[in-house]
Parts: C-alpha cells; structure tokens; sequence
C-alpha cells in the first residue's frame, strides 16, 4: 500500500513503473491481463499504456484473435527505447584496463570491447572515453561505472586505480553529459551479478569475497535481494580486518605466499560468517586455487559450528557475473522508486 503522504505525480510515476516491469516480465499483454497483474484498474492500465505507446516505450501488437467482439490489442515493452553504457575499470599486475559494453532495457548488450589503457587512466581519460562513445550511440539514458574501489555519491575514494582515488568522476560526468551516473564498488556488482545469474532465494543472504593477485581482497553482501553497501559505502572492505596485528603491506606480502593466503583466506571468511551468517558464500578471484576448496572449509569449521557453516563455492573467474551485475544495478538507476519506501 503506498502511504497517503505520496502525490499524485509520484503514485502517477509507480503506477506507470508497474507497467513496464509488468510488460518486461511478460513479454506483452492485454490492458485487461496487466490490469489482473498488477491489481491496477483497467482504465488506469489504458492511460499509461496510451502515453507509453505515444512516447514509443510501448508497442501495440496486432489485436488478439477473437471469436467475436472487438479484439484486444496486445502491447508489448521496446526494450531498445533506450540504453545504458557500462564501463568496468580493472587494475591487475600494474595494467589499468577498461572492459566495456552497451545494454538494452532488459539487459541485452552489445558493443561489449575490453581493451589495456596506454598511459594513465584517471578522470580525465575516462570524461575523454565516455564523451567520444557517446557520440557514437543512440539512447543512452544513463552510465554505469564499476571500480576497484569505494565511491560514495559519485566520488571515489580509496581505489586500486590511482588516478581516480579521491576523484569526484560521477558529479562531473552527470554534469559534462547530462546524463544519470552510477560508481560501484567491483565487489558489490560482482554480488549482484552471481545473485542474478544463480537465482539465490531472496530470504538467503549470499557473500562473495575476491582474493585479486597483487590487490587487497574485497567482499560483497546480499541480504532481502538487496546489496548491502554500509553507511559510507564502505561494507565489504574485509583488508581493513585486523590480522594478528598485521599492516597492510605486510598483509599484502603474506598473501603472496601459499600458507599465508590460506591463513588470511580463512580469517576474511570465518569473520564474514561469524558476523553476516550467510547461506553461501563465493570465494573468488585469480589468486584463489579452486583445489584450496577443502582446505577453507576445514579452517572455517576450526571455529564455525558445523551448523552455521554455508555453502562454500570457489570460482576465480567472475568477469560476467561482475559486467551482469553492473549491467542490472544501472538499468534500475532508470526505475523510478519511492524513496521512502526503497531506502533502507
């Protein structure tokens, strides 16, 4: 039930969401099947759908045959009305790289490229980059960013890629193109992604912790169908652990050693399940050996009761699930929500 205190223009712009959510899920639809759906009324479901069809988020499908009587007409959503360009920024072994692609209203994408960044890749390249794809696509509504990092509202603080730690790059690129821009932590995607893709239960919270080769792991959290993100944006930054008194550079060293991977490796997990009590939980990344899968459990279980120890998958590649999520979290920037009702 929407609270009375919404106006008419904001339970107008739900209404019209509805709509189209229910046009995504189904591929096409009568007024009368949409209005049974979504528990609209039948007129409400034939304004919005005329305004729909007139912008051209809306197709009429010729009419549903009939054994007599005037015919239904069918509608059905236009999933290329508009798009979304995703950028994900990676930083391995010393070389930025950029893996990017166009998606659909429904996820589909195209123009997918992953390219090495010959020199720095700052805020400046990036405004460069994005300026010149632009030029060359239609529709794009909004841009999705995915780093090694934490942003919170736009600005990037601590980042794997040095030219954008402390950059406020989702203000100026929202200022520069006018156009809605998203900045994601690559953990929290990457989440999101696996999420999606496995089709987790939405009561089950789910984890995923990435160990990269030469970086400080990360973690990201699912908990009701939602990421779990923290205050600042912060969750999931598992390297600021406190590792029997270990820096942070001797942290680093210890995770290029076999022993030392494994002892930090089980910490970063036992505290995750000690605190989060997920019902699974990804291990990932490519310094994680898909054989040390015994070996994590075994060190978990040293101080996890058996009962309370989650499913433990072990995938070092994530590259799709990561490009999935960051696919899905910038088409939901296009989805109009109640404030009120979605914060959390």
């Amino acid at each position: 039930m929407i609270p009375s205190s919404f106006n008419s223009a904001q339970v107008k712009r739900l209404n019209v969401e509805i709509i189209k959510q229910a046009l995504k899920a189904t591929g096409s639809a009568t007024k009368a099947s949409l209005a049974a759906m979504t528990n609209l009324s039948i007129a409400t479901c034939g304004t919005i759908l005329n305004e729909l069809t007139a912008s051209g988020e809306v197709f009429e499908h010729d009419a549903e045959p009939s054994s007599g009587g005037r015919p239904a007409k069918l509608y059905w959503f236009n999933a290329d009305y508009a798009r979304v360009l995703c950028v994900i920024v990676r930083s391995e072994n010393g070389i930025d790289s950029l893996q990017t692609a166009v998606a659909n209203l429904v996820g589909e994408r195209s123009d997918e490229e992953s390219f090495i960044v010959e020199g720095v890749l700052n805020d400046d390249f990036l405004s460069d980059w994005i300026g010149n794809k632009l030029q060359t696509l239609d529709g794009v509504r909004a841009i999705g960013i995915g780093i090694p990092g934490v942003a919170h509202e736009g600005i990037i603080g601590i980042c794997d890629t040095a030219g954008l730690a402390g950059k406020s790059l989702g203000p100026r690129l929202q200022a520069e193109y006018g156009l809605d821009t998203t900045i994601s932590n690559d953990m929290n995607l990457t989440v999101y992604g696996m999420y999606h893709q496995q089709q987790f239960e939405e009561e089950r919270p789910f984890a995923v912790v990435t160990f990269p080769r030469g970086h400080f792991p990360g973690a990201g959290f699912i908990a009701g169908g939602r990421i779990l993100n923290g205050y600042t944006d912060f969750g999931g930054e598992v390297s600021y652990l406190p590792f029997a008194g270990l820096t942070r550079d001797e942290q680093l060293a210890k995770l290029r050693t076999p022993d030392g991977f494994l002892a930090i490796a089980v910490q970063t997990l036992t505290s995750i399940i000690a605190i989060f009590n997920p019902a699974s939980i990804a291990v990932t990344g490519d310094a994680v050996d898909p054989s040390l899968e015994s070996a994590l459990r075994d060190g978990c279980l040293r101080n996890i009761p058996e009962a309370h120890m989650p499913e433990l998958i072990v995938q070092a590649d994530t590259r799709l699930e990561y490009m999935s999520g960051l696919t899905t979290s910038t088409l939901e920037s296009l989805t109009y929500r109640l404030q009120s009702i979605d914060k959390f």
